[in-house]
């Protein structure tokens, strides 16, 4: 186990692509071919961890807005949430609430993916932190027209917490607007509703957000795995951009969900970020493959 600290790591892969990572101002920086795909940004001015750019494999550019109008607060590819015990994980100045990454460890050097852990705390000024997660985060290239990214998230409760019902909760994407369906593009769920008004607060393994940018097409998908809690979660989708599988926004008994202290809540998504729109890049058999993943 290494602690990442200005490390490059050169990783030599089985598959076709080859890997590097590098940690450099508060960035974790991945390549894949030597052409940048992502970065996970740990800054500790930041509301929370994100990834950006999360640069698609066709155009090499990002398929998600670091941040745009309108609600600009949406950091492309992030995990946070408002209303907890008070605090604000999600929005707002961070005397209201802020996730600070606890240090960054690379738990893998070599193969065809990167693999790291990252140890969050959800504090507030002055008091104890409410909420840690743990995150252990695997991003690869299983071919030329996909890039991959894995979460497995635990979040444990320092305290008895209540979520009040929030439409701002856990995992989230914010496409980049030329993507958007309010620019042409295509919002899909798994039984094939569309856009916003066919998505909105339906349950859904997973949703593809995808549009075509200077005449290559590209998207990103983001799968549940069966094994969550509240799974399928229903689906805030917006036109503009944002779409993220909320289950705060409708807890059953329509007003607040209660996590005990000590208890752990896992949490593991995949994203897809591939060319094509979803039909070309068979984001079906790809969740069905995620799916039987233990």
């Amino acid at each position: 186990m290494t602690t990442l600290a200005a490390i490059t790591v050169c990783l030599s892969v089985t598959g076709w692509a080859e890997l590097s990572s590098r940690l450099a101002d508060g960035r974790l920086w991945v390549e894949v071919d030597g052409k940048p795909f992502t970065a996970y940004n740990i800054l500790p001015s930041q509301k929370y961890p994100y990834f950006f750019p999360v640069n698609g494999p066709h155009t090499g550019e990002s398929v998600t807005t670091e941040t745009s109008e309108p609600y600009p607060h949406h950091h492309s590819l992030f995990f946070g949430c408002d209303r907890v015990n008070g605090g604000n994980y999600w929005q707002e100045g961070l005397d209201k609430g802020q996730i600070v990454s606890d240090g960054l460890e690379l738990l893998q050097e070599r193969g065809d993916k990167i693999v790291f852990r990252d140890r969050c705390s959800w504090k507030r000024p002055g008091v104890p932190p409410v909420m840690r997660d743990t995150r252990l985060i695997t991003v690869s290239a299983p071919s030329e027209k996909v890039r991959q990214i894995d979460f497995d998230i635990t979040l444990v409760p320092m305290e008895e917490v209540r979520i009040e019902k929030t439409n701002h909760s856990l995992f989230s994407a914010r496409m980049v607007p030329a993507l958007s369906v309010a620019e042409g593009g295509t919002l899909i769920n798994a039984a094939g509703d569309l856009r916003e008004e066919g998505t909105f607060g339906k349950p859904s393994p997973w949703c593809d957000y995808s549009g075509v940018r200077d005449g290559k097409a590209e998207g990103l998908a983001i799968f549940q795995h069966p094994s969550n809690p509240w799974h399928p979660a229903p689906w805030f989708t917006r036109d503009y951009g944002f779409f993220s599988p909320t289950p705060m926004y409708w807890p059953e008994n329509g007003a607040h969900i209660d996590l005990p202290k000590g208890g752990e809540v896992r949490l593991r998504y995949r994203v897809l970020v591939h060319a094509g729109d979803a039909a070309a890049a068979d984001i079906a058999a790809a969740y069905a493959a995620y799916a039987g993943e233990e």
